[in-house]
């Protein structure tokens, strides 16, 4: 697999950035989900580097979504149907098309 360009690299640190702030969640998240060695973006940044050159696009967006499942199942255990909630649904949902689009892009 073809490393993400410096283009798609920063494409990709906008996304986590605005990810996390419509989340609610830190850099320190990312990093406990990730299993990374650092909160710093470049290292976070590193990590999913990796997972695109062994996976591919289709694996990147996999694991960002098991990321926000993790989320989802962490602030389910704490938290009743509310509106926190539904915002998670919400960003889960988008990260759900963002994968099924990816693949149907591969099959044509």
């Amino acid at each position: 697999m073809a490393s993400l360009t410096g283009a798609e690299l920063d494409d990709l640190q906008s996304f986590l950035k605005d990810w996390l702030r419509h989340t609610g969640r830190t850099q320190a998240d990312l990093r406990r989900a990730l299993q990374a060695a650092s909160i710093r973006m470049p290292v976070l940044l590193e990590v999913l580097q990796r997972t695109h050159n062994r996976d591919g696009l289709p694996g990147l967006a996999q694991q960002l979504c098991g990321v926000e499942e993790l989320w989802q199942n962490e602030d389910g255990a704490g938290q009743s149907e509310g509106a926190g909630r539904l915002g998670l649904e919400a960003s889960l949902g988008q990260l759900d098309l963002l994968l099924q689009e990816i693949r149907q892009d591969q099959q044509t």
